[in-house]
């Protein structure tokens, strides 16, 4: 692996799309950047909140989700110190945690899909 590639994976994993940004792709940066930072907000913008390793409970999906989560970067450690997030009683929590956990899925996405572009494997 080059370290082109490794520094690309971890800006990739701390801000969405600065991957990208980093190999010159600059369009395609600022636009996962702006979805995938929108879907987190909006997730806790509807009271939602999002999946944490202290609440698994030994469950595998919930393990799963907390990871995926955590996909999120940074972002997902400012929210998680900023204070618990999301009403479980509310009517869009669950919409919510699942907007925040499909940000974090999609980062995990772009961290590959840097890794392809760094290691020429794509364009």
């Amino acid at each position: 692996m080059k370290p082109r590639s490794i520094i690309a994976m971890v800006l990739a994993y701390l801000i969405p799309g600065a991957g990208h940004f980093y190999l010159g792709r600059r369009a395609r940066a600022l636009g996962f950047c702006a979805i995938i930072v929108l879907m987190f907000v909006i997730g806790l913008a509807v009271d939602g909140g999002q999946y944490t390793l202290n609440e698994t409970r030994g469950s595998l999906l919930k393990v799963l989700a907390s990871y995926g989560s955590m996909g999120s970067g940074l972002m997902y450690f400012i929210a998680k110190a900023l204070g618990p997030w999301g009403k479980v009683t509310s009517t869009t929590y669950e919409y919510g945690l699942t907007f925040t956990l499909t940000a974090g899925l999609m980062n995990l996405l772009l961290i590959v899909d840097a890794w392809d572009i760094a290691e020429g494997r794509k364009q």
